[in-house]
């Protein structure tokens, strides 16, 4: 039979919070965590509005040792992961290290750190680089040292297909369970917000320039005017469910189905992609879950903000879900767009949703624009299925869903 997998611990750091009660506080409230770039004076750039992880003291979750030898992306890794083992009731070093793995999703690795060591490369009196430039800004870097950390000694890897990477990653700890391994840490955290990656990312033409953090990031609202930026993510354990349910473990739900596809296409801004092959991926996704489209509770949509974008996505999810489409539901607005700590951090949102039985409200729009009329999630209400659909795309054409299904959460009081 074939192995199931179960989440059983969540950790997030991200600009709703620190933790997963913090963050669901800030969705219940629909307060918005985005606000001027602090991380470093972004005086110069047309857009200084990001989300940033307030007040994070790495300390509390890295030792001295790590902190120098790694980025500020990588510090919110070790945080989240920390968090995800605590909550998941095991051991912060694995007893059994071949029998443990970690797959986490990357983009643009150790932003800060590179930016750091190369001002002093080509500013400073030295002309030099410290020792650890070398494995710091690596895309790979936060595995790696989170492998040693912890003693994660079973297949581990990096998936890098952008927003679309944090739904992957936890594909791959599915498969990598079914593979044999019984606890696998999935994922995604992300620091975008140094010169050189803000200037990466203003390329591209999607970031927003308004000033106004309270209505810089819109996805699917007349005033849509492009993304907001953030760090942060999430971290998860996806462990075998005869493994969790042998120790006691909590379990949160279940991921029961998945699928990427590729629009071989280059992003592009103005005219957004062709919603066929993003249309694809969901429907596979659904098909691998054996749900029918009828019986989704809720969709988590990747609502990237940028007005071609959010059409050809409201397209999509018309051709998989016709004039029934189910409640869809965002709060990327509150956070900015971390890119792969994004869509891990929606694939948090959902499974804590569940757990606490509410479906979150969307955080707008407040005015759908032309060919984004979807049935946006306008009061808070009980799940009936426990099946979310979480979607992502990455830039460039990566396109990736995945189907969750949610445990009953435990009965309150005496029955």
């Amino acid at each position: 039979m074939t192995a199931r997998a179960v989440v059983t611990g969540i950790g997030v750091v991200a600009p709703s919070g620190v933790g997963s009660d913090a963050h669901w506080a800030t969705v219940a409230a629909g307060t918005r965590r985005t606000g001027p770039i602090t991380l470093f004076d972004p005086a110069s750039y047309p857009t200084r509005v990001a989300g940033e992880v307030a007040d994070f003291d790495p300390a509390g979750f890295v030792d001295a040792r790590q902190r120098v030898q790694t980025d500020r992306w990588s510090h919110l890794g070790f945080a989240a992961t920390r968090l995800a083992l605590t909550d998941a009731g095991l051991a912060d070093v694995s007893p059994d290290p071949y029998r443990w793995a970690v797959t986490l999703a990357s983009s643009s690795g150790g932003n800060l750190f590179g930016q750091r060591e190369l001002q002093r490369l080509w500013g400073g009196p030295t002309r030099t680089v410290g020792a650890y430039q070398s494995i710091a800004w690596f895309y790979a870097a936060s595995v790696g040292q989170l492998s040693i950390r912890h003693q994660f000694k079973g297949p581990s890897g990096v998936t890098v297909s952008e927003a679309a990477g944090g739904l992957d990653s936890l594909a791959h700890a599915v498969r990598t369970v079914r593979r044999g391994t019984p606890v696998v840490i999935a994922g995604a955290t992300e620091c975008p917000l140094s010169p050189y990656a803000l200037a990466c990312q203003l390329r591209s033409g999607l970031l927003s320039d308004v000033a106004d953090p309270q209505r810089a990031y819109r996805p699917f609202d007349v005033s849509a005017s492009g993304y907001v930026p953030a760090e942060g993510g999430a971290v998860f354990v996806v462990e075998e469910l005869g493994h969790a349910l042998g120790r006691g473990a909590r379990i949160y739900g279940e991921i029961t189905g998945w699928a990427a596809t590729h629009d071989a296409a280059p992003t592009d801004g103005e005219h957004g992609p062709d919603p066929t092959h993003y249309a694809r991926a969901l429907k596979l996704a659904l098909d691998r879950a054996a749900v029918r489209p009828h019986d989704v509770d809720v969709i988590w949509p990747d609502a990237l903000g940028v007005p071609a974008y959010d059409r050809a996505e409201a397209s999509a999810l018309r051709a998989v879900f016709g004039d029934r489409t189910p409640p869809v539901t965002t709060q990327k607005p509150l956070t900015g767009r971390a890119h792969q700590g994004s869509s891990a951090l929606d694939a948090a949102t959902a499974l804590l949703a569940f757990s606490r039985g509410v479906l979150p409200v969307s955080a707008g729009p407040d005015e759908p624009a032309p060919g984004c009329e979807l049935p946006f999630l306008r009061e808070p209400r009980a799940p009936r299925s426990r099946i979310a659909l979480v979607g992502a795309r990455g830039f460039d054409g990566f396109n990736s869903a995945l189907v969750l299904r949610g445990a009953a959460p435990p009965p309150t009081g005496e029955g």
